[in-house]
């Protein structure tokens, strides 16, 4: 659990149509790559990490493998609920075992399938709740206390409002000024599946808000 706490921030947020995720990546030095945190499960289905990057490399692993072997089986694509579920029952099983470490990463897992969008919060303990919105990783309090003042707009937010949102929530948590290179996103809808944006995809919504925040600045200073 504490290794989650120390992971950088990330969000997650829903409309009634739509799940968006956002996060900051962190890169060790200005010589190394940026580390991915969003990861692709299924066409209907994304997960955001924070927390041991190696861990989630293997959850993710299994849960790609889960949603295939359901879908060679029932023809159909895997609940987000259900692969939640199991996921969590996978997680807990080692927090009892002293054959293998629990595992040291958080997931928010976001999908879309026959019942709707959704959005869901796991932990290395096997707990997981699902959400309207939700932020963890270092500093993700800024973040929740964004999210908990504009919850109610989200269910009729079209797709650029969310990301917005999203990233405007992400500045709190930020220890450095956020970017296009620092900032990913990626949102699960019916029309579009999963979708990722990163580098010059994201950049008009990054843009947008550190516009916003400067405006912001002005006006105190007034």
């Amino acid at each position: 659990m504490e290794a989650v706490k120390q992971g950088s921030a990330c969000v997650g947020l829903r409309s009634k149509d739509i799940v968006v995720l956002a996060s900051i990546k962190r890169q060790e030095s200005e010589l190394a790559s940026f580390q991915q945190k969003i990861f692709k499960i299924d066409d209907h289905m994304g997960i955001v990490i924070s927390g041991l990057i190696a861990d989630a490399r293997v959850l993710c692993k299994y849960m790609r493998g889960e949603c295939l072997n359901h879908k060679y089986v029932y023809e159909s694509s895997m609940e987000t609920g259900r692969l939640v579920s199991e996921l969590s029952d996978k997680a807990q099983r080692y927090t009892q075992k002293q054959s293998k470490r629990p595992y040291g990463v958080g997931f928010l897992v976001a999908g879309y399938d026959k019942t709707g969008p959704h959005l869901y919060q796991t932990d290395p303990s096997g707990n997981f709740f699902e959400y309207s919105a939700q932020a963890m990783g270092a500093r993700s309090q800024a973040a929740k206390t964004y999210l908990e003042s504009h919850y109610t707009t989200f269910p009729d937010a079209d797709l650029d409002t969310l990301i917005n949102h999203a990233i405007t929530s992400l500045k709190g948590a930020a220890q450095n000024n956020i970017t296009s290179k620092n900032i990913s996103v990626a949102y699960v809808s019916k029309a579009d599946g999963y979708v990722q944006l990163d580098d010059d995809a994201v950049k008009p919504y990054v843009e947008k808000a550190t516009a916003e925040n400067k405006e912001e600045d002005v006006e105190m200073e007034d």
